[in-house]
């Protein structure tokens, strides 16, 4: 009959081996003294580790016993008065040192009393070992309308998998979204937890810049509140999105962030709106080069810009990598409104391959040399739009289909938080913007011009264009 070992302490059963826990007499007097030295040092980590809960309720026990009720009443008027005074009188330092942090803790108690059923309902919980492992929450950030949570995950996990249950993490922590980007270690991924929604408002035209900054254009305001500064050097813009998803409120607020700079000559913007100019055609005096009738003069406009593009790069080889705008060798920047139109509503076989022609040495070669793209499409399909990787830079506005997300976008960006299909209605120029190399989109809404500011930048800031071919003066 086989000897069968008995362990003291919790059974395993996959135990390779079995051990015999050894057992060694010591006095009692060393045994009470252990536990008293164990029992006092417990006490201690305690008292550190939750010092924001022990040293408040240590001072107002402190007063209560020296001053009664009146020590801790007058203490807490004391510190909201302080608080107030803060508050008004510097409310930057006092929501960033004062209220950021102490919601911070709030929210991470909150969000401690949920974390386990979230982690297992959106199965993030590992079964290893016979045990349930849970990814570690570490921290919370809050700022204005959302919170920033710092988790390390389970061992094999990757970012991409708490993306794609983000809405269920939405909807655990009661939230309106969540999106979840890789932290600055391996092996932690950002969780953003957006309350409310700053972006409801409409956002009205920023002030022109005195002179364009060309790596942060400000055309609108992002999720968190704060300013959303579009980077035009080195990068090709798409924008794609349904009809009145509001495509004119990002080439607007392209064009006026840029205002300034066609005035001093360090800009040229050039139009074509296939459409016969019913969205640029306001703006019209904006716009060195216009043409909105004459699909043959949009086409030899398209291959100008193409050959400045090639001359450029002729002169900066071997000198720089990256031109910059003068005068003389302004930034161009080609706004096309409805680029399908174009590359493949066209009839005229001949003239739609001239462009598409055109349009692939632009978008492959112009960024680096300073003649960017900003085009607008409503149909995403890879037989409208061929050369739509070509765009580093890609913004969907409200979409028809779920589908199209990741067309537009890239593929993941729907489990990343892009829900260009959910966006109502009501809510135009509300977008998400991808850049490549950032596997995170942010959400922007782009600021909306009506069409007399249109008209009065367009006096303010114009300068001498050609429309079809013909030299008109717009200049105020």
């Amino acid at each position: 009959m086989p000897l069968v070992n008995v362990i003291r302490g919790d059974r395993i059963d996959s135990a390779p081996i079995n051990v015999r826990t050894p057992f060694i007499r010591i006095p009692l007097w060393l045994a009470l003294s252990w536990w008293t030295v164990k029992g006092f040092a417990r006490v201690a980590v305690v008292l550190v580790r939750f010092w924001y809960v022990t040293a408040p309720a240590a001072v107002f026990g402190w007063l209560y016993l020296r001053f009664g009720w009146m020590g801790p009443v007058g203490l807490l008027v004391l510190v909201a008065v302080v608080a107030a005074g803060w508050g008004f009188g510097h409310r930057a330092s006092f929501l960033r040192f004062g209220w950021w942090p102490v919601l911070s803790r709030y929210r991470r108690m909150v969000y401690r009393r949920k974390w386990q059923a979230a982690m297992v309902t959106a199965r993030l919980a590992v079964s290893f070992d016979r045990h349930m492992v849970l990814p570690i929450l570490t921290g919370v950030r809050c700022g204005a309308g959302v919170d920033v949570v710092t988790v390390r995950m389970v061992t094999g996990q990757i970012p991409d998998d708490f993306a794609k249950v983000a809405e269920r993490l939405a909807h655990t922590f009661g939230v309106r979204q969540v999106k979840a980007a890789p932290g600055s270690k391996p092996d932690v991924v950002l969780l953003h937890l957006f309350h409310g929604d700053p972006l409801a408002k409409l956002v009205r035209p920023v002030p022109v810049p005195a002179v364009p900054e060309f790596t942060a254009l400000p055309v609108g305001r992002q999720e968190d509140g704060d300013g959303y500064p579009l980077r035009m050097f080195g990068t090709q813009v798409l924008v794609v999105g349904a009809t009145g998803a509001g495509k004119g409120s990002v080439i607007w607020s392209v064009v006026r962030s840029l205002a300034a700079g066609v005035t001093s000559g360090l800009v040229q913007v050039w139009g074509l709106d296939p459409k016969g100019g019913m969205e640029l055609g306001i703006g019209a005096p904006m716009f060195a080069r216009f043409a909105c009738n004459d699909y043959a003069a949009m086409c030899e406009l398209i291959e100008e810009a193409a050959s400045v593009a090639r001359e450029r790069a002729g002169k900066l080889r071997g000198r720089t990598r990256q031109h910059t705008p003068t005068p003389e060798e302004p930034l161009i920047v080609l706004v096309i409104d409805e680029l399908a139109n174009l590359t493949a509503y066209l009839t005229d076989r001949q003239l739609k391959d001239r462009i598409k022609a055109a349009l692939s040495i632009l978008l492959s070669q112009g960024r680096a040399v300073g003649v960017h793209v900003v085009a607008a499409i409503q149909d995403p399909r890879k037989e409208v739009l061929p050369f739509r990787d070509l765009f580093p830079t890609r913004i969907g506005l409200r979409l028809a289909e779920a589908a199209q997300v990741d067309l537009v976008l890239g593929d993941g960006m729907r489990d990343r938080g892009a829900l260009c299909d959910r966006i109502p209605q009501s809510l135009p120029g509300v977008g998400f913007v991808v850049i490549d190399g950032d596997p995170t989109p942010m959400r922007v809404r782009f600021s909306y011009l009506t069409d007399d500011e249109i008209r009065d930048m367009a006096q303010t800031y114009g300068r001498l264009r050609v429309i079809d071919g013909e030299v008109l003066d717009g200049a105020a």
